[in-house]
């Protein structure tokens, strides 16, 4: 067990923050995390934590506005409480989709959650698989930026290591992610392309890459609705693909995502707990989840150690 070091969590994904816990032999930080009728968000901290290290697992996830409001109160109960260093970890960072202006007038809305967190009393933030990497920059603190690649990279060689593999990009915007995957499991690579006509909404036009016959893996950040990856899914069945599973690690699952990929040809669905799978989607038997609770485990007592972090992905 760590000395002066507490991992605490508010309600977003407590059973991942239970499990980083076993792994680095502490107990989880005692703190009542709750609201009051008319919804506001109440946090007491249950423990003496002043100079002491504070690491807080709060993915903001659905529901995006609540459990961002839980995370920025449970930051700064713990700066009222002398906390040593407050960490920030974040596995699924939302609003990271609004990195940039896409049309007049409209928000940056990833800059202003930064924002907030950081006026919050965050002295550190680590998030996984961000949906645009320069959002880093909009934070006046230390980032880690950390890669479920080394979670999924195990599994694939276990799960395909007898199957031709292409690791496929839904969009050119995720070519660099999907040529990580390739080159460390020696595979081809292919290319989506495709035209998106409104939020949400997704048209896939062309594959670039030769995809017949082998077992293609389509590779995202997250899933959301669904619509890019089943979309790109029955394209490349056209293609002559003769397995089709998608790889992201985040599974939102909003709206119609879980039908979508009941009636999609996606053989199967590997996602990381990141987020707590809702309902409907722990009922889908296509889905696989992966722990991210070693990794983010590792990363912390890095941190704590004054250790790298990027020799976690060497």
């Amino acid at each position: 067990m760590l000395k002066q070091l507490s991992v605490f969590s508010g309600n977003a994904n407590r059973p991942l923050a239970e499990e980083i816990c076993q792994c680095i032999g502490a107990p989880l930080g005692a703190a009542k995390v709750g609201h009051f009728s008319d919804g506001e968000c109440f946090v007491e901290i249950g423990e003496n934590v002043r100079g002491v290290n504070c690491f807080l697992v709060q993915p903001t996830s659905p529901p995006v506005n609540h459990n961002v409001m839980e995370l920025l109160v449970m930051i700064d109960a713990l700066k009222r409480a002398s906390a040593g260093s407050i960490i920030a970890i974040i596995p699924y960072f939302g609003y990271a989709r609004q990195d940039r202006k896409v049309k007049p007038r409209t928000p940056i809305s990833a800059k202003l959650v930064a924002d907030l967190i950081t006026a919050a009393g965050a002295n550190r933030v680590l998030s996984v698989d961000l949906h645009a990497g320069q959002i880093q920059g909009f934070f006046n603190v230390p980032f880690d930026h950390l890669f479920a690649l080394p979670v999924m990279i195990e599994y694939m060689r276990e799960r395909f290591h007898n199957d031709e593999v292409v690791i496929v990009s839904p969009d050119a915007g995720g070519v660099e992610r999907a040529r990580a995957y390739s080159k460390r499991l020696k595979s081809a690579l292919a290319i989506i392309d495709k035209r998106r006509e409104a939020a949400n909404v997704s048209e896939v036009m062309n594959v670039i890459g030769n995809v017949d016959g082998k077992t293609a893996l389509l590779l995202d950040d997250l899933i959301d609705t669904a619509g890019t990856l089943t979309n790109a899914a029955r394209a490349l069945k056209e293609k002559g693909a003769r397995h089709v599973v998608a790889v992201a690690t985040h599974g939102v699952l909003s709206g119609p995502a879980i039908g979508r990929i009941d009636e999609s040809p996606l053989e199967e669905v590997i996602i990381t707990n990141s987020i707590p799978l809702n309902e409907r989607a722990q009922q889908c038997a296509k889905i696989k989840v992966l722990s991210l609770g070693k990794l983010l485990a590792d990363a912390i007592k890095r941190i704590y150690h004054g250790d790298s972090i990027s020799s976690l992905f060497e």
